[in-house]
């Protein structure tokens, strides 16, 4: 028996819903589902009999069409499939089907080589790898790319009869950076395939009169018809929206300009042979390599289809683009670098528990160091008005509280992880030492705290106050549960005024004797450290500056934490935990 084109829309209709069991279906919400397809992909609004749907599940339960489909109604009025992954597409081809494609790929192959078709190529090879798998039950031939979890592609064919019938479509979209999804009435001009993901082309109903936007396809939430009428577009327009460009991204208003490259002849047959653009050409070619040109725009798949290659082609211009490609590889470069192994954080505890001082290089990207001078640097420009004194910035991160984003970094977390549990900061201070300043301090024994009031009790000493910072010295099991941090924003030794240590000094508070004696007769440590590295000291240890006649920049971020609690509601004065 002929199965005319209707019924098949309700059946894969109804498979549909069945197959999606985060929802229990009714009979009514059958029929329901089916009117609305076929007013979508027929433009019927007559709807669908309640009979109808009932003769369409008994059809699909039966063999007349080979689907066998175990549909079973459960507490009287739910309809599913017994078996979970279940589905009619699923089914095995039967030989009248097999037959019948047979010949389909014959005609195929009959106009492959025909201008107009070449792009049946493709096409005809799955097709008929497909059929022959089928006859013969054996492995497939031929391994096509593919994503079998692939998102989204569900939503293709509904798209395309839209983009077909000049219909509008309702969609429910969550882009990666919303955190909820949006509905808006949607018009479709074009479905955009890019290495395996699928893209529609189009204009949100407010948007008439903006540039058209791409929507992803593995993003859409839902999609529905919807009576509004399609805009006029340029055809023209669409059918070139993509000339100009590697990929999908296309940044309105930008010209595409002459990208030139060299490949070594390593490589160089690659590119021959599958080119990057459909404007590629050969510029010229030596003993040694090819230059190549491309005339596009400059996009996100550009810069990754040149980084795809590595070290095997090179950027000669422009120089924008060379210089972003060569600060992308630094930067991939520098993640490398920063990553903390277990050797570095090993046993870090007793080594500084036991020397009172420990230098980490490569804890924070260039990339992160930038952002910190460059915010460090608006907010002094904009609040210090003679930039040629050296200055010091007391409670950092309240002043300025974005900085805690890039200076609590992973490698930072691990670092206090290893030295102990529940740290949390307790005081932050920029220290801006320009050239020239020359900013020498003798030796002498970190002590104090901030605090938030001054309270006087016992054990509690020297209290000071800068600024609405009050300092006290406490009690020396306090400082003994407090570990600083030295973050060096620029290249630090001790030609550039670096701190000298002198290491398991930091046990106790010494007298001016003690001091006096302990300097004069030992050999200290110059703590050389590169920009993005950290100096971990103990409060106690004795330090100094080198002295430097030529200093050259050197900012540092001076942090303390601590695990201890303080006595009788005294409260420190910046508090900050590192989540």
């Amino acid at each position: 028996m002929p199965v005319n084109r209707n019924a098949l829309i309700r059946y894969k209709t109804i498979d549909q819903c069945l197959q999606n069991r985060f929802r229990k279906w009714t009979l009514e919400d059958l029929i329901d589902a089916c009117s609305d397809a076929l007013y979508e992909y027929e433009g019927i609004d007559k709807g669908v009999s309640k009979r109808t749907v009932q003769m369409d599940i008994q059809f699909m339960r039966s063999d007349k069409l080979g689907y066998n489909a175990p549909i079973i109604v459960t507490d009287k009025k739910y309809y599913s499939y017994e078996e979970e992954d279940y589905s009619i597409t699923n089914i095995p081809l039967t030989d009248q089907d097999l037959g019948k494609l047979t010949e389909v790929v014959e005609i195929l192959r009959e106009f492959k080589g025909f201008t107009h078709f070449r792009e049946l190529s493709g096409i005809v090879q799955k097709l008929e790898d497909k059929v022959n798998t089928s006859k013969t039950q054996q492995r497939s031939i031929i391994d096509f790319e593919k994503n079998d979890y692939l998102k989204g592609i569900e939503y293709i064919d509904s798209i395309y009869k839209a983009i077909q019938n000049k219909r509008t479509i309702n969609i429910s979209y969550q882009s990666f950076k919303a955190r909820k999804a949006n509905n808006f009435i949607f018009h479709p001009f074009l479905l955009k395939e890019y290495r395996n993901r699928w893209f529609v082309l189009g204009k949100k109903d407010s948007y008439k009169h903006k540039n058209p936007i791409l929507l992803a396809l593995d993003r859409i939430e839902d999609i529905s018809s919807s009576p509004v009428k399609l805009y006029d577009y340029n055809e023209n327009e669409i059918k070139d929206y993509f000339k100009d460009v590697i990929g999908v991204t296309v940044n309105i208003g930008d010209k595409a300009e002459e990208i030139i490259f060299y490949a070594g002849w390593d490589t160089a047959p690659y590119i021959i042979t599958k080119p990057l653009h459909h404007s590629q050409q050969i510029i010229e070619q030596n003993n040694f390599g090819i230059t190549f040109s491309i005339h596009v725009k400059h996009n996100y798949e550009l810069e990754r289809e040149i980084l795809g290659f590595g070290d095997r082609i090179k950027i000669i211009k422009p120089l924008k683009i060379k210089r972003r490609i060569k600060d992308i590889i630094e930067n991939t470069n520098d993640l490398y670098n920063t990553e903390l192994d277990h050797t570095t954080l090993k046993n870090l505890e007793n080594r500084v528990d036991k020397r009172g001082t420990a230098v980490i290089n490569n804890v924070y990207t260039k990339r992160e160091i930038r952002k910190i001078g460059n915010t460090l640097y608006s907010y002094i420009n904009n609040t210090d008005k003679d930039k040629h004194q050296p200055i010091a910035i007391r409670q950092l991160l309240l002043e300025i509280p974005v900085l805690k984003s890039y200076l609590f970094n992973e490698n930072l977390k691990l670092i206090l992880n290893s030295l102990g549990k529940n740290y949390f900061l307790s005081k932050a201070i920029f220290f801006n030492k320009p050239p020239l300043s020359n900013w020498y301090v003798t030796w002498h024994q970190d002590q104090t705290i901030n605090v938030s009031q001054k309270i006087e009790m016992e054990g509690f000493t020297g209290w000071t106050k800068k600024g609405n910072v009050i300092s006290v010295c406490p009690p020396a099991e306090i400082l003994h549960n407090t570990i600083t941090i030295r973050v060096h924003l620029d290249e630090t030794n001790e030609n550039n005024g670096g701190l000298k240590v002198i290491a398991g000094s930091h046990k106790k508070r010494l007298s001016d004797e003690e001091l006096s004696l302990i300097t004069k007769n030992t050999i200290a440590s110059n703590c050389n450290v590169i920009d993005g590295g950290v100096h971990i000291m103990k409060p106690l240890l004795l330090h100094a500056s080198s002295k430097s006649k030529n200093q050259k920049k050197r900012r540092v971020i001076h942090l303390e934490f601590t695990n201890a609690k303080l006595p009788n509601g005294l409260e420190w004065s910046e508090k900050i935990e590192l989540n």
